[in-house]
């Protein structure tokens, strides 16, 4: 069975600007990520939801840029009403949490898929998806 990803913003912004912490190549770890889906012929998941946050930093032109590296693996998601709904009653139990990272977590689950992430708002959702970063993936 075909792996299936779905990477969360941060994870994203990690490759586009090659973001480091304090001792962990964090950009190098999501290009490494990618790189190994491409090899392994796995399915990478993102939303509209993603996009948009994304724009609030770049330029439509940076975009289609960079995702266009990946697009033959790529794959984007649709949003339904329930799933926004959803996400809107679980972010009144969950208010540690972001909606918006409840519905990334919705959108993975409802495309059985991995949600790739290092954003530590996620770690309430675990009961919802299987969260895991970049580097703690392994490929079957």
């Amino acid at each position: 069975m075909v792996q299936r990803f779905y990477l969360d913003t941060a994870i994203w912004r990690d490759y586009f600007e090659d973001r480091r912490d304090s001792i962990r190549p964090l950009g190098e770890f999501a290009f490494q990520f990618l790189k190994n889906c491409e090899k392994k012929g796995c399915i990478v998941l993102y939303s509209e939801t993603v996009v948009h946050e994304l724009k609030r930093d770049y330029s439509d032109e940076r975009l289609k840029q960079v995702f266009s590296s990946f697009e033959h693996f790529l794959e984007i998601v649709p949003i339904s009403n329930e799933q926004y709904l959803q996400a809107k009653k679980l972010a009144k139990v969950k208010t540690e949490s972001h909606e918006s990272d409840i519905l990334h977590s919705i959108l993975a689950r409802d495309n059985k898929a991995v949600l790739i992430t290092r954003d530590f708002h996620f770690e309430v959702l675990q009961d919802i998806v299987e969260i895991k970063a970049p580097e703690e993936v392994t490929f079957d």
